[in-house]
């Protein structure tokens, strides 16, 4: 999040700019509300969308940091002057922050806008998928019973849990997205079960073969699952067309399939959609 990083690194470099997005028009790189923090030295942490605009961000906030300005604006059209053919127009703030503002950077507070995921199963292809989803927008609850399933260090966004399994399914939060993959089938499926029984899950996927999973509808079904519920089981996970068996190249493929569902979510759930669809 943009003011812990921004704390982390006024304390190591004592002082930093904050490069905001504020508006955009047409085709651009980012969204309003991505940011980059640049430092003394030419460092920077995080993206504007890179290319010829984020240089030019970048050299501004240097301009500021060697002269102790305290704040610019950029309104940038992305036409033949930046060498860009996107088209559009973004607004940039910057703002330089220094070793007096930490505390009022410490009070400051943003909503975690993070889709909530539980990975359930800590074998080749969750260590993976861990992996692959650190630098991403997903807020990972990791949860496998077994001693020592957890490597030493995790990502920041994880949080690793050794509580009971189907507890852990009962309680998922709203909007949740569920990765089942252990160790286990009979877990898998125990899991699978739970998962149908939350409505706050908006995605639930199974790792394994069309196989698996018609096993698995039928046991459903005779648990007294209905179809409907049924229906939600996406098994096998990931994009389709990915024929390798890796657990790197599986990570990859459901990381980008994850993606997608988010984004397709957060437009459904968006003031402008809803407003559109009740019209």
């Amino acid at each position: 999040m943009r003011w812990a990083a921004l704390g982390e690194l006024i304390r190591q470099k004592d002082q930093a700019v904050l490069v905001e997005v504020l508006h955009t028009r047409g085709s651009t790189p980012r969204e309003p509300g991505a940011w980059m923090l640049v430092v003394p030295g030419g460092g920077y942490k995080n993206t504007i969308g890179g290319g010829a605009l984020e240089w030019r961000a970048l050299a501004e906030a240097q301009a500021m940091l060697e002269h102790g300005e305290t704040t610019r604006m950029i309104s940038q059209s992305l036409g033949p002057d930046l060498g860009q053919c996107c088209g559009g127009h973004v607004s940039l703030q910057l703002t330089r922050y220094t070793k007096a503002d930490l505390p009022q950077i410490e009070t400051r507070t943003e909503p975690d806008t993070r889709r909530p995921l539980y990975i359930f199963g800590a074998g080749h292809v969750g260590r993976a998928l861990i992996l692959a989803l650190a630098p991403l927008p997903f807020r990972i609850h990791w949860i496998d019973t077994r001693p020592d399933a957890f490597p030493a260090a995790l990502p920041a966004n994880v949080t690793p849990m050794r509580a009971d399994p189907e507890s852990v399914m009962a309680q998922a939060e709203a909007d949740s997205f569920v990765l089942i993959l252990t160790h286990s089938h009979p877990l898998d499926l125990a899991l699978t079960a739970a998962a149908l029984k939350n409505p706050s899950i908006a995605y639930l996927g199974l790792i394994g073969s069309a196989t698996k999973k018609a096993r698995f509808l039928s046991r459903l079904a005779d648990a007294g699952l209905g179809q409907e519920a049924r229906n939600r089981v996406i098994c096998p996970i990931g994009l389709p067309g990915l024929s390798s068996k890796l657990p790197a190249a599986i990570a990859a493929s459901v990381t980008a399939d994850l993606l997608i569902r988010d984004e397709r979510l957060k437009i459904v759930h968006s003031p402008l959609t809803i407003r559109a669809g009740t019209a």
